[in-house]
């Protein structure tokens, strides 16, 4: 397994484990992934199993097309999980009491593992293979 490919392999991993890990506190307990988006949980899920699986019969093209997929997705539920939060409270007709309760729900170290873990994937996959060069047979 090239040094490139064992990257792309634990940025997969990374990604998966971080699927797990808390990414919002609300008020009472954490959610991650699956608590706040199951269905969006799941194509991250399977987007990185579909890299793992790239990368362990060497197709740098499916892992390099599930890097960038996954990197996508998690920007996209950083965006989307961002907007939830600040719009959560907004059925409150007091703007002073929506916006405290909006500023009382915290990010957790959760998003760390999602964003390195992808980012490693990519590094990883977007390594070129390596040129082998001939000996002269003189």
């Amino acid at each position: 397994m090239r040094l490139s490919s064992l990257i792309s392999f634990i940025g997969f991993v990374i990604l998966i484990a971080g699927t797990y890990c808390p990414i919002l506190h609300p008020f009472i307990g954490n959610w991650n992934v699956y608590d706040g988006n199951r269905p969006y949980g799941i194509v991250i899920l399977l987007v990185a199993i579909v890299g793992i699986i790239g990368t362990v019969f060497n197709q740098p093209k499916i892992t390099r097309m599930a890097a960038w997929f996954s990197l996508v997705l998690v920007v996209l539920f950083y965006l989307l999980a961002l907007l939830k939060v600040h719009t959560s409270f907004s059925f409150i007709p007091f703007r002073s009491v929506a916006d405290y309760l909006s500023g009382k729900i915290r990010f957790k170290w959760g998003w760390f593992l999602l964003f390195g873990g992808s980012v490693l994937a990519l590094a990883g996959a977007s390594f070129k293979k390596s040129k082998s060069f001939s000996r002269p047979l003189a």
